[in-house]
């Protein structure tokens, strides 16, 4: 199996740490707003990942943060006039509901960043101790001149990076110094600490959390390509300043952006659509499909057309199931899990995986009746890591067949009016029914 790494640039071959396991961290979300298409990008792809990496025989730890203490939560907060645990609450309860509804059930801890000052505090002394961080007028600082190698993750040198930052913060060394610890300011929260009384800032909630549970160095660090610079660069600043390794994570993945026509989908353009308004619109197999079906690194397209046409291919995929399922037709599988093993093994191309099944789909189509439970293990197989197929219980067909049957009598006896009424019925229930001579098909829509 071979991933590119964001830092090298390359790609590499997978080699985990410990033999077995792998430990995976991503980027959690910061906790103060409704969560958009851009977050199911991320999430739905790590996703797959953890799962299928199970799938091969890893043992996968994969932890996630919440970010419940920031500028963004604090000024909501005041905004509402309400506390600010109440919006990271509030808004924690939506991004699990919100995940939950995607599918995504393979993280292994969320933690929030509350929830470990004491690993903060510790990351901040030792930085400090090493002469890698100082204490300025509003907070404690990192130096990034003692750590040459800062830029390395987004293919920076630093001796160009430095002259074109800005400054924020009273007191730094230099414009690019990063916080560590923020002094509190009047109606703020905030905790003690040996420095003085404040908050943590962003960077250094993550690798505490990350050193508390995989120690100094791990596998796979992931979020999305926004994060790169200067998120994940003063991640690894921190860590490696405190550990003396060559690395913080062996292999960093990152996800593209999405665009809504030719801009950026943000919030600040007010072109974005939350993660609750889409699935109030189309099934969670839809979203994973249409956000699965582009390369994770690449740009995603959204709007009207493109994700109506991921509706209409998860419906394909949906109905070849469900023919396999009641036994109408299905195709010779062959080596179709083998080939959709090539494509995630070679730097997780899920978009080349669904190529693989709607191949096989259309071969079923050709085909007819052959080999129909070999093709329906297929696409369970190929769904347990890419969540792209509704399954129905094991007496949905049974269940249809004998409501159609009844359906046919309505029509026999010219009892067309409840025969209509059956029709709506079951197309509410998500299944669609067509007459054909003496019979009827149906089909989930």
């Amino acid at each position: 199996m071979r991933i590119r790494d964001t830092l090298s640039g390359r790609e590499e071959e997978f080699r985990e740490m410990h033999r077995g396991r792998v430990n995976m961290f991503v980027c959690g979300p910061t906790v103060y707003d409704y969560f958009h298409l851009g977050h199911a990008r991320t999430y739905v792809f790590f996703d797959t990942v953890a799962k299928y990496l199970r799938l091969k025989g890893y043992s996968v730890f994969y932890l996630q943060n919440i970010t419940d203490i920031d500028d963004k939560i604090i000024k909501r907060a005041q905004e509402e006039g309400t506390d600010y645990r109440q919006v990271a609450s509030r808004f924690l309860s939506v991004y699990m509901e919100d995940m939950g509804a995607l599918g995504i059930d393979s993280v292994n801890l969320y933690a929030p960043s509350t929830l470990y000052m004491d690993e903060i505090l510790s990351q901040v002394q030792r930085l400090l101790d090493s002469g890698h961080a100082y204490v300025s007028s509003d907070g404690v600082y990192f130096d990034i001149t003692t750590f040459p190698d800062y830029g390395e993750l987004s293919h920076q040198k630093l001796s160009e990076l430095i002259p074109n930052m800005r400054v924020e913060g009273e007191g730094k060394r230099n414009p690019g110094d990063f916080v560590l610890w923020k002094f509190m300011k009047p109606g703020e929260p905030y905790w003690p600490s040996p420095w003085g009384d404040g908050r943590p800032g962003w960077h250094i909630e993550d690798t505490s959390i990350t050193e508390a549970y995989f120690g100094p160095e791990y596998d796979i660090h992931g979020g999305g390509s926004d994060l790169i610079f200067p998120h994940h660069e003063d991640e690894i600043a921190q860590m490696r300043s405190i550990s003396g390794r060559r690395h913080l994570a062996r292999y960093w993945l990152h996800t593209g952006m999405v665009n809504v026509g030719r801009e950026k989908m943000s919030k600040s353009l007010r072109n974005y659509v939350t993660i609750g308004e889409l699935l109030g619109r189309y099934p969670k197999e839809t979203v994973r499909l249409h956000v699965l079906g582009t390369g994770y690194r690449n740009t995603l397209q959204f709007d009207e057309e493109t994700i109506r046409a991921s509706d209409e291919l998860r419906r394909y995929i949906q109905n070849a199931y469900y023919r396999a399922t009641t036994g109408t037709w299905a195709a010779d599988t062959g080596d179709l899990s083998g080939r959709v093993m090539a494509c995630m093994d070679s730097d997780m191309d899920t978009r080349g995986a669904i190529g693989v099944v709607v191949e096989a789909c259309r071969e079923a189509n050709a085909r007819g009746v052959e080999r129909v439970q070999e093709f329906r293990s297929f696409l369970e197989w190929a769904d347990a890591f890419l969540g792209i197929l509704r399954r129905p219980k094991a007496d949905t067909g049974k269940l249809v067949e004998n409501v159609l049957g009844i359906r046919r009598e309505m029509r026999a006896m010219r009892m067309y009016e409840v025969s209509d009424r059956i029709r709506q019925a079951l197309r509410e229930s998500g299944i669609e029914i067509q007459d054909v001579g003496e019979r009827t098909e149906w089909w989930y829509a």
